[in-house]
């Protein structure tokens, strides 16, 4: 039976999937809650299907000559009412493989994300940089949909989007949002940041930090007024730091080091966690500017350090991610063993919630935590593995 691709990224929407994987030799496959799992019912995909169904995705020329000469090309695609989905289609041992993540149409709320209340501080912030730090698939944009959407509905501000493709859509509120579709509205990001200053922006927001020319834009906006918001692949703030500088040669190091200290206003670092009544929470940590921070950015042997500034710094909001899981385990949204599985320190993190006397947890209960979850069976192989 040939592939239905949009019955296949329906059954992914129903089920509050992800990521819709099709490859030549495998059936189609959905990550569920964090797992890959077969669409049941479904046949061993052929060549011709996939490459079938780049072709019934993508009908914009200029994204299929890309494709035809790099092997690979990144696109949006829609069905109307259902969702909107981020496609990344690539040539594997010759035949085809996509992977299509869902981009729901309704954008969530930071409340409804259960994010920390700092987050909201921090869509708030009249000028300098935030970014929002994780692995692929931790729920970067759909944060940084929620901080725009925040901004959208109490400011009147002017929003310009660079994005590599389009996810979420903003609807203009008290904003007016302008997104920017690299490809589609603008031939690449080097060149619509060279211009984006002269589009009058309030706010912009840079889907992912690339390059040195995209670092440096980005901080000089900041240090001109503006709001900017991006992405980095990283895993804490520590690493974040040093990313962007190391964008640049050694001899521009120190300054890169002035202009972060003198620009950045926090640092999100997201992981997903499942949640207890199913589906992930976003486990955050949080950076946020002070003057000790400022001094360690500046200071390229302490910046190693800034992970003790944030396990100490509730005052201005921030938080480790094992305090954050703790957050989450306190609100019932999370279970014990899911905590201790996904936190930085397991031992650390026993002794976290050992020392709450307010849920009465005792050391016996965490230990048959950790014994449970390291006497677990190993995950079973991916389907992809072969």
């Amino acid at each position: 039976m040939p592939l239905d691709l949009d019955a296949a990224l329906r059954y992914l929407v129903a089920n509050e999937g992800s990521d819709l994987h099709l490859k030549a030799g495998s059936p189609p496959l959905t990550r569920l809650d964090g797992a890959l799992r077969p669409i049941g019912g479904t046949d061993v995909l052929g060549a011709e299907d996939t490459e079938q169904a780049v072709h019934e995705m993508l009908h914009d020329p200029t994204k299929l000559r890309e494709f035809a000469e790099e092997h690979e090309v990144d696109f949006s695609y829609a069905i109307p009412g259902v969702a909107r989905f981020r496609v990344n289609a690539f040539r594997q041992r010759g035949d085809v493989s996509i992977v299509a993540r869902a981009i729901p149409i309704s954008i969530r709320t930071i409340d409804d994300l259960s994010l920390p209340e700092v987050v909201r501080g921090l869509a708030e912030e009249e000028r300098g940089i935030v970014l929002l730090t994780g692995t692929t698939g931790s729920g970067k944009s759909t944060t940084l949909a929620a901080m725009v959407d925040h901004i959208n509905s109490t400011r009147a501000r002017h929003v310009v989007t660079i994005e590599d493709p389009i996810e979420f859509l903003h609807q203009d509120k008290m904003s007016l949002i302008n997104q920017r579709e690299v490809g589609q509205d603008t031939a690449s990001f080097k060149r619509a940041l060279r211009r984006v200053l002269r589009q009058d922006p309030d706010v912009i927001l840079i889907g992912e930090m690339r390059d040195e020319e995209t670092v440096h834009t980005a901080l000089s906006a900041a240090e001109t007024g503006h709001l900017v918001f991006s992405t980095v692949h990283t895993v804490d703030a520590a690493e974040t730091i040093n990313r962007l500088i190391d964008f640049f040669p050694p001899h521009m190091h120190q300054q890169v080091r002035a202009m972060l200290a003198g620009t950045l206003k926090g640092v999100i670092s997201q992981r997903l966690v499942p949640s207890a009544s199913g589906g992930r929470v976003a486990a955050c940590e949080i950076l946020r500017m002070t003057g000790r921070v400022r001094d360690m950015i500046m200071d390229h042997t302490q910046t190693g350090r800034i992970p003790e500034v944030i396990a100490d710094g509730g005052y201005y909001g921030m938080q480790t991610f094992d305090q954050a899981l703790f957050g989450h385990l306190k609100a019932g949204r999370i279970t014990m063993d899911q905590a201790v599985g996904a936190a930085s320190s397991p031992h650390d993190f026993k002794l976290l919630v050992a020392a709450d006397g307010k849920r009465g947890t005792t050391m016996e209960d965490l230990a048959d935590a950790e014994s449970r979850r390291e006497s677990a069976p190993p995950p079973p192989a991916s389907p992809l593995a072969a």
